[in-house]
Parts: C-alpha cells; structure tokens; sequence
C-alpha cells in the first residue's frame, strides 16, 4: 500500500511539492485501471409526501398507469402520502362518453382551480389507494328489496382487496353499528350473510278482531279508545321510518380516525327514503364528511330512482365526490358492488398549495378540468379550511 504524508500545518497550501500531486495522480490512475467500472447509481426516488390534517380527498380513477409514480403498486400494498399541512388533496375520477375509467391522463392535462383561480399541482399520481369503507345498508326496505339485498350483500366482498377494510352496518330511525373495521374476508361474510334486514309490508295485517270491532278511526287511531293498528306494524306510505341523515352522520364518526394513506368512504345502499325529524341536517353531515375526506358511493335499490326519492342519495355523492348507481335485480346488484370498490380505491391523486385565494373564508369552491375533450370528471367541489380537533 502506498502511503502519502500529509504537507506540515506550517506549509501553505500552495507550497505543496510537484512530486507528491504527480504521485498522487499515479496512484489514482492506477486504482481506476485495476476496478472494473461501477454500475450506474439509480436515481434517489423522491421521498412520499405525507397526508396533511386538512388534506382534501375525492374520487376514483384506474390504476393501470401509474404516472410519475415510484414504484406501480399491487392491490395488496398500501400507498403512503405525505405532505405539508397546507396542501390540499383531491382524488379524481375521469370517465369517458361511455362511463368506463380512464387510466392513461398524465400530470400535464390536469388543471386544479381553487376559488377560480389556478394553481400549480405539486403531487400527482395514480397509485391505488386502500379503502377503509362503512357498508351502510338500509333496514327499512320493502320486501321484495330488502330480500333481494340481503342475499347479494356477500357479494361485496369480492371488490375488496386484502388491505381494504369495512365496517358493516344498518340504519332505520336508528344507527346499528356492527361488529367494527376488519380486513378479515372470511369474517366479512360471515357478518353479511347473517345480515338481516325488516321490511315494510305491502299492507296492514288482518285485525285478529275483525273489521268491525275495531271501531272507528281517525289518522290510525281508534276513537273508541285503543289503536286500530298495532304500533309496531308498518304501513307503506303512512310515514317513513328512517332517518338517512343520522344514520350518515353516525357513519362518518367512524371513518374519522382511519389513516389518511386510506380513501375514506361511505357504501350506501338504501331506496333513499328520508324522514322529516332527523337531529343531523343535510348541510351538517355534508360539513363533517368534506372536513374528514370522506366520499359517499350510493346504491340505488327498487324504482325509487324514478321519482325524487333518490334525490338525497344523488345529493350525498355529488357533493362528496362520490358516484351514485342503481340497481333493480339481484345481479346487477352484485356487479356493482365490484365497479364501486374499483372505482372508490383506483383514483388520480393531485395535490397543491393554494395560492391566491381568500385565507379568510372556511370554505373554497374547487374546480378540475382537463386538457383531453370528451371526459367527465368527477371530484369533490370544495372544502374547509377549518383544522380537524381530531
């Protein structure tokens, strides 16, 4: 080995002699000559950026081309996003003229207003993402509904991936959580295929008295004193006997505390019908889910879809960045479970710091375009800039 002494502390640095440098170099020439040459250093892969408090999420779009991503993931193997604490999060779904995913956008034809005016995307990919999602399934349904739901419900555990997790459970003028979050698949339709559901009859029974010793009624009530019908039967079209918002909100409470590397969401599968006394209005529950990130997808059952009764399940989706979809047979219940699941967790990811806008308003509208012609784009259309207590 060969050794160079280090030039004395007294020396100057330009007093060094000629004849060490000219070793110096020698001996470096000599090295490279001998070492067969490196392979080439991959490039550092920029580190992930994490969820920020208020990051603001939205819907789906497929993962087949993961853009600018570093590594393409499995559908078992979470996507982790970091970030500051100002920056805004919105998943996005695009669709085209026949409602099918579009996989292939690039970063450059997206377009993010914020309070009409445009800002700059600092994140993007179109990673999936693992979802934490609260089934949220209709108690009160008419008989022919209510069966046809509750043997398709196992089905739903087919568009779940093995990171994904749920949590089932019912509502009618109450919320009846079930048994909590689990990616357990075989526990999972353990707990669905036990689901189930009341239903509404078509009529009222028989009166074990017969008709004419009920007496007379008015508004259901005998005037001769008792009722005229048991209070525990249920008769179409005398009132509705769930309340849609509260048990929504509930539903949100649960999605709160999930990880923020997950995509949040509601399953609703309801015929949309709504009592008038909820404790929670629309406008709260829309508050608490746009706060948390969470999106609703809602699954239209029966032909509710034909009148205004569907409204709400509409109003929920649209206003989350979710998707509503509807379903009259048992079959094409099944398969939707499957496209709800892929569309909720394959989704554009785009991420900026809002620059411009008013910092004093609580709520900043939000708006995503994109440079192709012909696609629908579906994200949420705002969100609160208020920090979360938890």
């Amino acid at each position: 080995m060969l050794m160079v002494k280090s030039p004395r502390k007294t020396r100057s640095a330009g007093a060094v002699s000629l004849g060490v440098i000219a070793l110096s170099l020698v001996c470096l020439l000599t090295l490279g000559a001998q070492e067969p040459p490196s392979a080439p250093i991959p490039k550092t892969q920029p580190p992930p950026l994490a969820v920020p408090p208020n990051a603001q999420s939205s819907t789906p779009a497929q993962s087949g081309t993961a853009a600018q991503s570093p590594t393409a993931p499995t559908s078992d193997s979470p996507v982790t996003l970091r970030a500051r604490v100002n920056l805004v999060v919105l998943p996005v779904t695009v669709k085209d003229s026949t409602g099918h995913l579009v996989p292939d956008l690039t970063r450059e034809e997206f377009r993010i207003f914020d309070d009409n005016i445009e800002q700059r995307i600092s994140f993007f990919t179109a990673d999936a993402f693992p979802l934490s999602a609260v089934v949220l399934i209709d108690n009160d349904l008419k008989g022919k509904d209510s069966q046809m739901v509750e043997e398709s419900l196992k089905s739903i555990v087919a568009g779940l991936s093995l990171a994904d997790e749920a949590f089932v459970c019912r509502f009618d003028m109450n919320f009846h959580p079930g048994k909590g979050f689990t990616k357990d698949q075989d526990k999972l339709v353990t707990e669905l295929r036990r689901v189930r559901l009341d239903s509404e009859t078509d009529a009222p029974p028989p009166n074990p008295d017969g008709p004419f010793n009920a007496g007379a009624t008015v508004n259901g009530q005998s005037i001769s004193g008792g009722p005229a019908i048991a209070p525990s039967t249920r008769v179409i079209g005398s009132h509705t006997n769930k309340a849609l918002d509260d048990a929504m909100y509930e539903a949100a409470q649960l999605l709160i505390d999930r990880g923020r590397d997950r995509r949040k969401m509601i399953f609703l599968i309801s015929d949309g019908q709504n009592a008038k006394n909820n404790k929670y209005s629309y406008d709260t529950v829309v508050k608490e889910l746009l706060r948390y990130n969470i999106a609703v997808y809602s699954l239209g059952v029966g032909r509710s879809y034909l009148d205004r009764k569907f409204n709400r399940l509409q109003s929920y989706a649209h206003d989350t960045g979710g998707d509503v979809y509807y379903a009259e047979r048992r079959n094409s219940l099944e398969e939707l479970y499957s496209r709800v699941s892929e569309q909720a967790r394959n989704q554009y990811t785009l991420a900026y710091s809002p620059q411009g806008n008013d910092k004093t308003k609580d709520y900043h509208q939000v708006e995503v375009r994109v440079r192709r012609s012909g696609l629908n784009i579906i994200t949420r259309e705002g969100y609160f800039t208020a920090q979360a207590s938890r």
